[in-house]
């Protein structure tokens, strides 16, 4: 690993590549692909008819999550910020390592979630329907993905710009013409709960929470961005306020148009069920055309951030590495592990049970920079106490009942997390005790 570590970092990070627009371009990319296409009807499932307050209340603690982030990434600016920030609070050793891992799988499980997202919208235009559709549509955006990712950097910039424009204007449109269109009847949004429960609505609030995670992204390509000290903390404001406002708009035109039980049963593509009564045939394909530039551009966006954190983990000799004959930098092997991982997942998953992972194993990651920022460096970094308390306060709650409603509704997603947690922490103290022996030895000789 050592012969490739030194020079590749150099040709895979390239300073002032990325600029303030390019990196609010990526974080909005990961955000709409990954929430409001993908997620629209999964929250509905769990909140009901407060599905559109889960998505606002999803927002709010963004925001006090992001409050750590723009902190850290003010005094660390990094190529795979999480790891740094991480290594900063806990150290270069099993708890940054495990911590950080926890991470990168969240970010490949709503690149898999995005991918099959992609496949379900796109296969509302297909005349027939088949087992094997789904999956090889998803497999097959990842592999354009990583096609698009092995160019430059100023490539990806202007790609994920462009797309991240298109949907977000289209998004706009389409959601503004379906209030007006309907009258502005939100019927399947009520102030009084009929049918959600507590549990439910928090469980929603955790779920939505994914559809604002693409904001740390940004802080993957850190010193990549022109200006990082004052650009990566705006680059995450501004995407989480324009996609808070997009996110608002579309629940409110999907609610409009669908009563609460037609958006659940076409969970997987709910925003093009609701353009069929408000917009006709025609609707349904500019929508899915919108769904489809939002996936594609998100899971690019996604595999660009995320390869550039794992190879962040590679270049700090916490996680093993090998590049089986390949050739090429650091990243680009990550970039593959990522790709075919991601593929993995969203040929063999589905939706629901995708989302429900990401979010735990999110959410815990969350917590743990919060923790760590209070214990170990909210002096430092000059960080309130308050919002840091409220930050993990708020991750809390919504967690443990996501956890709950999961608990008694599929099993089988604890489980999972369960079993990916430990594989994850038993892997990395086994790997980085071997890896201090091996050092000792060499010392010793």
């Amino acid at each position: 690993m050592e012969e490739h570590s030194h020079d590749n970092r150099n040709q895979s990070y390239r300073k002032n590549s990325l600029s303030l627009w390019g990196a609010v371009s990526l974080g909005t990319g990961v955000m709409i692909g990954a929430g409001i296409f993908a997620l629209t009807g999964q929250v509905a499932q769990l909140a009901r008819e407060w599905f559109v307050l889960a998505f606002v209340c999803g927002g709010i603690i963004a925001g006090f999550s992001a409050y750590s982030y723009v902190k850290l990434a003010q005094a660390y600016p990094s190529a795979g910020g999480i790891a740094m920030f991480l290594s900063k609070a806990y150290g270069k050793g099993s708890i940054t390592a495990i911590f950080a891992l926890l991470m990168y799988f969240s970010m490949v499980i709503n690149e898999s979630l995005v991918a099959r997202t992609f496949a379900s919208y796109t296969s509302q235009l297909i005349p027939f329907e088949a087992q094997w559709l789904i999956p090889t549509l998803a497999v097959g955006l990842l592999a354009f993905a990583f096609l698009v990712n092995i160019l430059s950097n100023e490539f990806i910039q202007t790609f994920s710009f462009f797309m991240a424009f298109v949907k977000a204007a289209g998004l706009v449109i389409l959601a503004g013409g379906g209030l007006w269109a309907a009258g502005i009847d939100f019927k399947s949004i009520s102030v009084v709960p009929e049918e959600a429960s507590t549990g439910g609505i928090l469980a929603g609030i955790a779920l939505s929470i994914l559809a604002y995670k693409g904001f740390t992204t940004i802080t993957n390509s850190g010193d990549e961005i022109v200006d990082p000290k004052r650009n990566v903390g705006r680059a995450i404001i501004l995407s989480l306020i324009l996609c808070g406002i997009i996110y608002l708009l579309v629940t409110l035109a999907v609610g409009s148009s669908l009563s609460i039980d037609e958006i659940v049963k076409a969970k997987d593509y709910a925003l093009a069920e609701a353009a069929r009564p408000v917009y006709g045939k025609v609707g349904l394909w500019i929508t899915v055309g919108f769904a489809i530039v939002a996936t594609v551009s998100g899971v690019i966006a996604s595999a660009f951030a995320v390869s550039r954190m794992l190879a962040m983990l590679t270049n700090m000799k916490l996680v093993p590495h090998s590049h089986f004959g390949m050739p090429g930098s650091i990243q680009k092997h990550t970039l593959v592990y990522t790709i075919v991982m991601a593929m993995a997942l969203a040929a063999f998953f589905d939706l629901s049970r995708i989302a429900s992972l990401g979010a735990i194993f999110y959410i815990i990651m969350d917590i743990a920079i919060h923790w760590g920022v209070l214990r170990h460096l909210r002096k430092e970094v000059n960080a309130n106490v308050a919002i840091l308390l409220s930050a993990i306060t708020l991750d809390v709650i919504v967690l443990a009942a996501f956890l709950w409603i999961k608990w008694n509704s599929d099993p089988l997603v604890i489980w999972a997390s369960i079993i990916g947690i430990v594989f994850i922490s038993a892997g990395e103290v086994v790997f980085l005790r071997q890896k201090r022996k091996e050092e000792e030895t060499a010392e010793q000789e």
